[in-house]
């Protein structure tokens, strides 16, 4: 799946400490910009352009960031995202700046799609056995989500294992191939009870002594 284009600008902030309080409660996040080759920079950023931004790039998307006032863009990833414990207030962001040449290791979450006909046939169901998947790519290569098309699933006794998939542009897998990443489980149908063995019962012996 290719990887959605996330754009947000950032704006300058003086505003440090314990200070940022007053810009959560007008509606702004304090967040930080760093990387290699970048200095670390405190911006600022509205809320509800930010979490519409965190929404749509998830853990594993490149943010495209720019500056109010400046010409140049930073391919970050957020990182270090923190939120109130209680309210569950978005509090602060750091955004870390990567090079587009870069690659990088990553956690892909994994969707299964479709429908398995070996667990139809067999009246089971299709367990997922892997969450996500440990890959490596370019940033802009990164996909947001891994899909799973359980139609490969055809026969009943049948896996679907990590190197059975296949993944476009620079992406490498870095998990074991022979990973179960999808499996059919059948419930076992209870059958009858079997009728328990009738107990031989010994009739009195006739002319016992007297």
């Amino acid at each position: 799946m290719t990887t959605e284009t996330v754009r947000l600008e950032l704006k300058p902030r003086q505003v440090l400490g314990k200070k940022v309080k007053q810009l959560r409660r007008a509606g702004t996040i304090p967040v930080h910009l760093y990387g290699p080759g970048t200095d670390s920079r405190p911006l600022q950023c509205e809320q509800r352009e930010l979490l519409l931004a965190l929404a749509r790039a998830g853990g594993n998307t490149p943010i495209i960031v720019t500056v109010e006032g400046e010409e140049d863009e930073q391919l970050t990833f957020a990182r270090e995202i923190q939120w109130h414990p209680l309210r569950g207030d978005l509090l602060h962001v750091d955004f870390l700046a990567v090079q587009a040449t870069q690659r990088l290791a990553a956690q892909v979450p994994i969707t299964l799609v479709g429908e398995s006909p070996g667990a139809r046939e067999a009246g089971g169901t299709a367990i997922q056995q892997l969450r996500e998947l440990a890959v490596e790519a370019l940033p802009l290569d990164i996909p947001h989500e891994i899909e799973v098309d359980l139609a490969q699933l055809a026969d009943p006794t049948g896996v679907i294992r990590v190197g059975d998939l296949t993944l476009a542009g620079s992406v490498t897998l870095l998990a074991d191939p022979d990973d179960v990443v999808v499996r059919i489980e059948v419930t076992a149908a209870v059958g009858e009870a079997e009728p328990a063995e009738e107990q031989a019962v010994e009739a009195p012996e006739e002319g016992g002594p007297e």
